[in-house]
């Protein structure tokens, strides 16, 4: 296996190449450490995978000197926000059957600005999107925002090990999985992992048995993903997970609940009587 990879920290870029000669791996991080937008170490690189987690929308990312870059194929990305401008980049360094994975935040998947529609129609109409994992909230430590995981993939037609995908797109939500390790941290185990994956390898691999889940996944013709203006949310996909049936007749469920609305009404009287009773003996009254 053959490493490359570009770092724009100097310290980051040091403890990568450590981290490798520790394992004994041959990697090839560029000549120093470099901004991957404004000098890319890898021009010419044609790579069977690529995983990313890229900074989430950055502001600032120079894209007033490269708007005539080659790696813009389906439009160039906004100066306020460098999402489109990961997902072209990888794009450019994939081999013809390369494949990517790249997280990003869950606004890149129904961002309506204009240039990152273009871009995220050009992708689709061009069959460059594989598929779309939502994932739960509070994944990092360092942010609580949910994110979502795209993979693209450069060749989506039939070949000796997958079935043809052509015009479609596999959705998961996987935003109920996974469990609090702390207060402020999710963590997903193996068998979350193991979850999504084979969904995936099903849906991919000629041998696969997959079958569309309720509230789960779904695998969507470009068809009905244009009809839905091209936005790749997972949600508007799957639907919603089937409630099981308690037994409990409808008109009974009412009058539970009626009942028991009727009974928090008489407590909120009650408290608005006593708040009204306190203010008024402090000599406010309304």
């Amino acid at each position: 296996i053959s490493i490359y990879g570009q770092e724009s920290n100097s310290t980051t870029w040091k403890l990568a190449k450590m981290n490798l000669a520790i394992r004994g791996i041959e990697g090839n991080l560029g000549q120093s450490y470099a901004d991957t937008f404004l000098n890319d170490q890898h021009k010419r690189l044609d790579a069977d995978f690529v995983l990313a987690n890229p900074p989430f929308n950055i502001s600032d990312w120079g894209q007033e000197n490269i708007k005539d870059d080659d790696r813009w194929l389906y439009g160039v990305p906004p100066k306020g926000n460098a999402n489109y401008g990961w997902l072209q980049h990888i794009l450019s360094k994939l081999s013809h059957n390369g494949v990517a994975g790249v997280v990003l935040a869950n606004g890149s998947l129904s961002t309506s600005t204009n240039e990152e529609l273009i871009i995220r129609k050009g992708m689709l109409e061009a069959d460059k999107i594989d598929a779309i994992v939502a994932l739960p909230e509070k994944l990092f430590y360092t942010t609580g925002i949910p994110v979502s995981l795209w993979i693209l993939n450069n060749n989506k037609s039939t070949n000796s090990n997958y079935r043809s995908r052509k015009n479609e797109v596999l959705f998961i939500d996987a935003r109920n999985l996974g469990q609090m390790i702390d207060r402020k941290t999710r963590e997903l185990t193996q068998e979350d992992v193991s979850k999504i994956a084979n969904v995936y390898h099903q849906w991919r691999n000629k041998e696969g048995n997959y079958e569309d889940v309720k509230g789960f996944c779904k695998s969507a013709k470009i068809e009905e993903i244009r009809e839905h203006e091209y936005v790749l949310t997972p949600g508007r996909y799957v639907g919603i997970e089937d409630v099981e049936q308690d037994g409990i007749p409808f008109e009974e469920k009412m009058e539970n609940m009626t009942a028991e609305l009727a009974e928090l009404f008489a407590k909120s009287r009650h408290l608005e009587d006593e708040i009204r009773k306190n203010l008024g003996g402090i000599g406010y009254e309304f």
